[in-house]
């Protein structure tokens, strides 16, 4: 299991509490595939591509899950999308994450984004561009494990773990055990904190970690 390093403003312990824990967590994406499913009428041609860098380990299990409803194989990939935001100016420096697109590729295929938290929308509109320049799929779709409202782009998602009603001064943190050592779903305010919302408040949405 690969841990992921802290990432910057992690909630305050003393206002952290779970909204989801591993139970609601496999339940929703249980129930998430078989919309999929559903939508599609099957999987023969899905491709999930998730979002790094939660969003690649929730694609691999909606793949699992997917493959035990249809029984065939499903194609996963990951999409990078940072060098594709249009606020990249205003977010802190990060390492660039590797874009993997499965062998058979995306052409004529039902791809779905597969992210952990839906925000802004600023991240699904530069997954869109990303994809546009990888091929052409029949149609693109958009799963989330948390949509958190306060869309600033008209984004909304095909899919939703669990519609979860925020204010601008809260923070949203999914753990996984891939990277986290256990699952859950956390809402609280940011760490490090020197009032309701510290430094982060003073930033503008789109430069906080969370801004998606």
């Amino acid at each position: 299991m690969t841990k992921a390093n802290p990432r910057p403003g992690d909630l305050d312990p003393g206002t952290a509490r779970a909204v989801l824990d591993a139970s609601d967590i496999a339940r929703v994406l249980t129930r998430v595939a078989h919309e999929i499913v559903e939508r599609a009428k099957g999987a023969d041609d899905v491709v999930l591509l998730g979002i790094p860098t939660r969003g690649v380990a929730l694609a691999r299990r909606l793949a699992e899950r997917l493959e035990d409803i249809e029984d065939v194989k499903i194609p996963v990939g990951a999409l990078d999308i940072t060098m594709y935001r249009d606020d990249l100016r205003l977010r802190p420096a990060r390492a660039l994450e590797r874009t993997e697109i499965p062998p058979a590729g995306i052409d004529g295929r039902l791809v779905v984004l597969v992210d952990d938290v839906l925000f802004s929308g600023r991240t699904i509109r530069a997954a869109l561009d990303a994809i546009n320049d990888l091929g052409r799929p029949r149609a693109v779709q958009l799963a989330v494990l948390v949509d958190r409202g306060h869309r600033e782009l008209p984004i909304r998602a095909d899919y939703v773990g669990k519609n979860l009603p925020t204010s601008q001064r809260e923070k949203v943190q999914v753990l996984l055990e891939e990277y986290d050592g256990r699952d859950a779903v956390l809402l609280g305010t940011r760490g490090g904190t020197s009032g309701p919302a510290g430094d982060a408040a003073k930033l503008p949405p789109a430069a906080t970690p969370e801004a998606k």
